[in-house]
């Protein structure tokens, strides 16, 4: 692609979801890939810090991509010959277009739904136990997450091709640590408050 090819194709950009970006991000990242590479990939990074998608979503992005002539698709025979699957890859006006959202597209402020501080919020309608046990599978998952983003970080960070998967996987690992840090001091302090608030009950009911 011409300097002037480029230029044009980042004129042209259209408005597409970041859902989109992200798909044809990964097919940036490798010459061809199936919509179940891009599923794996994404439950393997992806799903730590943006999006943990259905495969019908990844082949409704794929189908975008196409029609906006950002990816093309193949189908190869698999060993038996008769069965096929389709693989897709990324074009030159695809890349470019890649590139211009990556560096010139508003940078959104990340937007935080947190259904458990929304619970823990709404504590005084909580009944105690309950409250508590929300909090601490809160932890748990956080837990969890945290050990699959340190596997799937050892993983990339095996791989030279993927240097910035591999740090933003780190930045997750330690994301998921703070995120079961802060549950078990909320934890602490709704056990705080629930100390608290008991004289007061049995005040109001003498």
């Amino acid at each position: 692609m011409t300097d002037a090819q480029a230029v044009s194709a980042k004129a042209e950009v259209p408005d597409l979801p970041t859902t989109s970006w992200a798909v044809l991000g990964m097919l940036s990242q490798a010459d061809e890939l199936s919509g179940y590479d891009l599923k794996k990939w994404a439950d393997g990074s992806l799903q730590f810090f943006y999006w943990s998608p259905s495969f019908s979503q990844i082949y409704a992005e794929l189908k975008r991509l196409e029609k906006y002539g950002y990816a093309t698709s193949r189908t190869v025979l698999q060993e038996d010959g008769v069965r096929g699957k389709r693989m897709y890859a990324i074009t030159a006006n695809g890349r470019a277009a890649a590139a211009h959202w990556v560096n010139h597209a508003p940078v959104e402020a990340p937007v935080l739904k947190h259904s458990v501080m929304l619970r823990a919020w709404l504590g005084h309608l909580a009944e105690p136990d309950r409250l508590r046990e929300i909090l601490t599978e809160h932890i748990g998952y956080a837990d969890r997450m945290r050990g699959l983003a340190e596997a799937d970080a050892v993983g990339a960070g095996e791989d030279p091709a993927q240097p910035y998967p591999a740090a933003v996987l780190r930045w997750c690992v330690r994301h998921y640590e703070a995120e079961a840090e802060f549950g078990r001091e909320l934890l602490a302090d709704v056990d705080k408050i629930a100390t608290k608030a008991v004289p007061k009950a049995k005040r109001r009911a003498s």
